[in-house]
């Protein structure tokens, strides 16, 4: 017995595309609420499979925006996110192998965005979309996508300056 075409046609979706929408919930919500957060996603796909798009990313990634916007508030969210961004570094600073200041850096440059500034820069450097997906993805037009990744590049550009004065400046002070 064959499976039906729409069956068929999710399974192709989940499969492919499980692991970005599950990295984009983490990047989001955190770890703890990321495998809720796809597979409420998964399950809006399934119900309205008709409404999915030949490519169908983008849409994803919206509909795991709104489960997110849905579920978790703003202090249950900022509170993860924290707490993931405060891992993140830790885990960068404790790996002997990627022990770069420059990535822990970022990282907690990255972390001290605010969240609409932090998904708009990821979801074209950590997820992968194109600037046209990224500006389906937040609900806005292209044009204004770029507005405001640049005004979101900017702030992080001095939240990075200020975090490698931070860094430099005490090994700096130690060689006099």
């Amino acid at each position: 017995m064959t499976e039906p075409e729409p069956e068929r046609r999710f399974i192709a979706i989940y499969d492919e595309h499980r692991p970005q929408v599950y990295a984009y919930a983490v990047s989001r919500a955190g770890r703890q609420l990321a495998d809720d957060i796809v597979g409420d996603t998964f399950l809006v796909a399934w119900r309205r499979l008709d409404a999915v798009p030949p490519a169908p990313l983008p849409w994803l990634l919206g509909v795991a925006r709104n489960v997110i916007r849905e579920r978790y508030r703003d202090e249950a969210r900022q509170a993860s996110l924290a707490a993931e961004l405060r891992a993140w570094v830790t885990e960068a600073a404790d790996d002997p192998a990627d022990g770069v200041a420059e990535r822990v850096a970022v990282l907690a440059a990255l972390g001290g965005l605010a969240e609409g500034d932090r998904e708009l820069i990821t979801l074209v450097a950590w997820q992968g979309l194109t600037p046209r997906q990224a500006a389906q993805v937040v609900g806005c037009t292209v044009a204004t996508y770029f507005v405001r990744l640049h005004r979101a590049r900017k702030r992080l550009r001095h939240a990075l300056d200020a975090r490698l004065v931070e860094i430099t400046l005490p090994s700096q002070e130690r060689t006099r």
